[in-house]
């Protein structure tokens, strides 16, 4: 993929607002609450990637038809659902967009679906590092020993990042 770059920006109407909200709250539950404001603003890109701005920041994004958080929503709202926990010598490795790989998760929210997005925590410090797709439910994910559980698509430096930063 070339260059992520805004094409077009504009205040969505209360309908398609609404209806946002509906899928924001299908993904994350009433975490959705903090996200959501009177006036959002969406970006289209020159991808499939939608960038919506509530109260002019950042904070949600859509790809492959899915609405969460974008990392940067994540840092500034924290969500306790969709989670996946990793062990410190993995982080490196993730912020520079590396998948999950199961030896590094130390924990997952029951939440986790597979097909999904999740958000990426580090141990120590609880904070996001990066957005991904979970390719097991929580159970199943857990169960692995080895191999890939989560493809990452999201991470500080990513094109989005540098595109709403």
């Amino acid at each position: 993929m070339g260059k992520l770059i805004i094409k077009k920006r504009h205040t969505l109407r209360k309908s398609d607002a609404s209806l946002l909200k509906e899928r924001l709250y299908a993904e994350i539950g009433e975490e959705a609450e903090q996200y959501l404001t009177n006036t959002i603003e969406v970006a289209e890109t020159n991808s499939d990637t939608k960038i919506y701005f509530v109260g002019k920041k950042p904070y949600l994004l859509e790809v492959d038809n899915i609405i969460f958080p974008t990392l940067y929503g994540a840092l500034e709202l924290p969500i306790t659902t969709r989670q996946v926990i990793v062990d410190m010598g993995a982080v490196s490795f993730v912020i520079n967009g590396a998948n999950i790989m199961r030896p590094g998760v130390l924990a997952v929210t029951p939440d986790v679906e597979q097909n999904h997005p999740v958000v990426i925590v580090d141990e120590r410090h609880k904070k996001s590092i990066a957005i991904g797709t979970a390719l097991y439910n929580a159970e199943e994910l857990l169960m692995q020993t080895s191999g890939k559980v989560v493809k990452t698509w999201h991470c500080v430096g990513d094109e989005i990042w540098n595109l709403i930063q």
